[in-house]
């Protein structure tokens, strides 16, 4: 292990995350109550620019008037990206009359570290300014192939800045890559494989080691669940803490998969008991089912416990 170790920033449930248009508020009780543990109200990309300021004040009277707290939920909003006049207006705006009970703002198409210190420093004044208590997280979709080239540096000066999760966009993504795609965060079968796992594997490092939540991104066929839950299998195997829904019917399928049955939690638990037992009698490893398990395999089944724990401690 090198001395230096990154701690993780901040731990939230997030095995489902439910995208809802800005626009629509009448999906918002809808999500409310929806079983999804991460809800984000979206200002940019599901908002057509002629909607972009009316669905702004939309969201700012959701997340006054409904109780989101009450729910467990983690209540997000999407803004614009930096290039666009609608990022400082969104950020102003949402957090000065909404701050209050807003938990993170996910901050889509971040290229360079310097984009979440702008979107830091804007937030550090306005909780300043309006006497703010809580302090509001950052999220950031890596979409684009300068956010993935730059993913390490993101992290590492970005835990500093409020960051606390990445998210990988995988239609921006594919778009910036110039990638041949049929579905979004679907596979083609012209390529042998999955053209997205070193993505998914370059960010995921990057949050690892900088004590970030990693966040699979959009599946865009929703009347295909079995595909869905194939992705999200391959990302829950990677390390990857849940993935988006872009419609209802995929929530239960993202905490589905991101649920550690009840077998695996109670074999983690297990490991734990056996390796402090033999620690009480001075030895390192120790067998279990027939299977050496050491310091390594504690860690792995702390990981269980805890998401089990915290699937748990939020109901």
């Amino acid at each position: 292990m090198s001395h230096i170790i990154y701690e993780p920033v901040k731990q939230r449930l997030q095995r489902s995350e439910l995208a809802v248009p800005g626009s629509s508020p009448k999906m918002f009780e809808k999500a409310l109550q929806s079983s999804a543990d991460y809800v984000f109200l979206d200002l940019e990309d599901a908002v057509a620019p002629d909607d972009k300021i009316p669905a702004r004040q939309n969201v700012i009277d959701a997340i006054n008037d409904l109780d989101w707290k009450g729910s467990g939920k983690t209540i997000s909003v999407r803004i614009n990206s930096i290039d666009t006049h609608y990022m400082y207006r969104d950020v102003v705006e949402v957090v000065e009359q909404a701050g209050s009970k807003l938990d993170t703002i996910l901050l889509p198409k971040a290229g360079t570290a310097s984009d979440v210190y702008m979107l830091s420093a804007m937030l550090n004044q306005i909780e300043t300014a309006k006497g703010l208590k809580n302090r509001i997280g950052i999220e950031i979709l890596i979409e684009t192939t300068l956010g993935m080239a730059n993913v390490m540096e993101i992290a590492k000066q970005g835990r500093d800045e409020r960051l606390e999760a990445m998210h990988f966009g995988v239609a921006d993504y594919a778009a910036s890559c110039r990638a041949r795609t049929t579905v979004i965060g679907g596979l083609n079968p012209d390529y042998p494989g999955d053209q997205w796992h070193a993505g998914l594997s370059q960010m995921l490092v990057a949050c690892r080691a900088y004590g970030l939540r990693a966040i699979d991104g959009p599946f865009g066929d929703f009347n295909d669940p079995e595909s869905y839950k194939d992705a999200a299998r391959r990302g829950a195997a990677l390390g990857f803490e849940g993935k988006w829904a872009i419609h209802p019917s995929q929530i239960e399928l993202a905490n589905e998969v991101y649920t550690p049955p009840n077998e695996e939690v109670s074999h983690a638990k297990q490991i734990l008991i056996a390796l402090d037992e033999a620690a009480k009698d001075g030895r390192g490893a120790a067998q279990l089912n027939g299977r050496m398990i050491d310091a390594a395999s504690a860690k792995m089944a702390e990981n269980i416990v805890n998401t089990d724990n915290a699937i748990h401690g939020k109901v």
